[in-house]
């Protein structure tokens, strides 16, 4: 089957098209697909639910909010912020324990202001719940992340040993596999034992996921019942109503399809959104000047 094909248009003139391949599974089985349905990619930040869930089994003192935070791409608001600083007390940690890069030069955005420090607090929470030697924390050979390969794996019928390894952005390690497994997860992810409070941790603060305009949590705020995360190059994966999972790539990394892509998958399988299908293309002014739209959104 063709991938979904995302335009991105200025006035009438057609600017850039976008190849996106996706997949939906229920009860085990592939219920819709588009392009290749096999196409291997790295998990990136599309992980983060799984990854908290060690986090979740271990820690009954957590709020939703501490939960949800720990799953987060966070853009750094300081609704933000606090949630990651209110984790960081609650581990107990402190900042400098956080080992990412900072974000920003000089006396300004510090390691705290990182997209993923929400989820390193949770693994420095997660040290102290087992009694585990936080130094070291994001190397592969550490407890932590032991664990969250262990997550990953069982939850996508993965051997550890064989699934592709990288380093991602924040200095943990990511895991390559074909779409279809990573929609196999997500349609897992409420039955997996701390998957149920991950999810409603995350439904509950969409808000903390990523940003405003963020696909995943547009969808959150739009669709019941569905959590969604999203990774770089252009990946989302989410976990629907009734064991569904979907995972979409954007096969040249865009992230600016992926909205559009998702509504158009969201709608072969029966499912309407207002405010994914068509994302304004506006200048420097606010003015509109043009539209991002996958193709078969076009035609109704």
């Amino acid at each position: 089957m063709d991938p979904i094909r995302v335009v991105v248009r200025r006035g009438d003139v057609i600017e850039a098209v976008h190849d996106v391949h996706a997949v939906a599974i229920q009860d085990g089985a592939v219920i819709a697909e588009a392009g290749d349905p096999m196409h291997v990619t790295l998990l990136r930040s599309s992980a983060k639910p799984f990854q908290a869930l060690p986090l979740a089994r271990a820690r009954d003192d957590l709020s939703e909010l501490d939960v949800a935070i720990a799953s987060a791409s966070h853009l750094a608001s300081p609704v933000q912020l606090d949630a990651v600083r209110a984790l960081l007390a609650k581990a107990p940690a402190e900042e400098n324990e956080l080992e990412l890069g900072t974000v920003g030069e000089g006396s300004g955005p510090t390691k705290l202001h990182h997209n993923c420090s929400g989820k390193h607090a949770g693994m420095l929470a997660l040290c102290r719940a087992h009694g585990w030697e936080s130094q070291g924390y994001h190397l592969a050979s550490h407890p932590v992340q032991q664990a969250c390969l262990a997550e990953i794996a069982a939850a996508a019928d993965a051997d550890p040993g064989e699934l592709p390894v990288a380093i991602d952005g924040c200095a943990v390690p990511t895991f390559a596999m074909p779409l279809e497994r990573m929609a196999l997860m997500f349609s897992r992810l409420e039955e997996i034992d701390g998957g149920a409070r991950v999810g409603a941790a995350m439904r509950a603060y969409p808000e903390l996921i990523r940003g405003p305009r963020a696909a995943d949590v547009l969808l959150m705020q739009e669709l019941r019942g569905f959590t969604a995360k999203g990774g770089a190059e252009g990946l989302m994966c989410a976990a629907g109503p009734n064991g569904l999972g979907l995972a979409l790539k954007v096969e040249d990394g865009a992230t600016r399809a992926v909205r559009s892509a998702l509504a158009e998958l969201l709608r072969r399988l029966g499912f309407e959104t207002r405010n994914l299908g068509v994302v304004p293309l506006e200048n420097s002014l606010g003015e509109r000047v043009g539209e991002i739209v996958s193709e078969r959104s076009e035609g109704g």
